[in-house]
């Protein structure tokens, strides 16, 4: 009777493939970990003192573009949970506040309001989406800055970019109007924004118009008014699938379209979150220290993508 022998290459292959499968299953469970909480809460300070409450979601570099999401009345950050991990996945840093007018909707309190203590004027919200610019364009943090606005947001942010007009590279508004205390208010700021403007809408005539008149004077070049075809609801709510699901996917393909002009060119690593390449660091060391000759090979596959 003969006793087989095992080949060497299939002696090695074995023990590589033994260790590959559990490392590789290691990465994966820290990296979807990672992809989950990948939200970092910050605190930002106005030009008048007030506290304002963010979630930052990173886009992997500071150079790549950031998005400043504001939220519509009676809200809160918490409307942009499902949208602001999209936009991190075209590209885009993500900011987005409590604004100092808001409230609970989404089961989450606004937490600039309660700290303040009651509700704020539309116009001084100015102030919470100014200090969300400022720290956009602070040190590190090279890449263009957009503005997005949602209903009363949305008005804002015309302002926002006729004040900041050197710092603010485009204008997203979903369902804008004159929503603020001056009537002509955001006509005037429209009429000094040059940079490209997105705007959507509700499946409402009055709504549609609304937004309409106000892209109507502004000079910029590049300028687009989505009008759903399928279905829109108010403000930036109609991307959510939970308050939009006939026409939440049509809506999101306007706004990407739009999104198109500044996404950032990728290079292999850019995109992969921060976390993740701290993880494929500490993976070489260890691999290093305890198998070079399996684990160093093994980490070269798995994370140098």
């Amino acid at each position: 009777m003969q006793t087989s022998k095992k080949h060497p290459k299939t002696s090695v292959f074995s023990k590589k493939r033994a260790l590959r499968v559990p490392f590789q299953l290691l990465l994966i469970t820290i990296g979807l970990a990672l992809s989950v909480n990948a939200r970092e809460q910050i605190t930002l300070t106005a030009s008048d003192g007030v506290k304002v409450y963010a979630d930052f979601y990173p886009a992997g570099s500071n150079s790549q573009p950031y998005i400043l999401l504001f939220h519509q009345a009676g809200s809160n950050r918490a409307e942009y949970a499902p949208i602001a991990p999209r936009l991190v996945k075209l590209g885009f840093n993500c900011l987005a506040i409590d604004q100092r007018s808001g409230g609970d909707l989404w089961g989450q309190q606004n937490e600039t309001v309660r700290h303040v203590g009651h509700n704020g004027e539309y116009l001084d919200v100015l102030k919470d989406m100014e200090a969300a610019l400022a720290w956009a364009r602070s040190a590190g943090n090279n890449g263009k800055v957009l503005a997005w606005g949602s209903s009363y947001s949305a008005a804002l942010v015309f302002v926002l970019a006729a004040e900041h007009h050197d710092e603010v590279a485009g204008v997203l508004g979903f369902s804008p109007g004159e929503y603020l205390d001056s009537p002509n208010a955001v006509h005037e700021a429209a009429a000094k924004v040059t940079v490209p403007i997105f705007v959507s809408s509700a499946n409402d005539h009055d709504e549609i118009a609304a937004a309409n008149s106000i892209l109507a004077v502004a000079p910029a070049q590049k300028k687009t008014q989505f009008v759903p075809r399928v279905a829109g609801v108010h403000g930036s709510s109609t991307l959510r699938e939970d308050k939009n699901r006939a026409g939440e996917s049509e809506n999101w393909r306007a706004a990407e379209e739009f999104l198109a002009g500044f996404e950032p060119r990728k290079s292999r690593t850019e995109g992969i979150p921060r976390a993740v390449n701290a993880v494929c660091i500490l993976a070489a060391v260890v691999s290093e220290a305890t198998a070079p000759s399996s684990y160093a090979t093994l980490h070269q596959e798995v994370c140098d993508i």
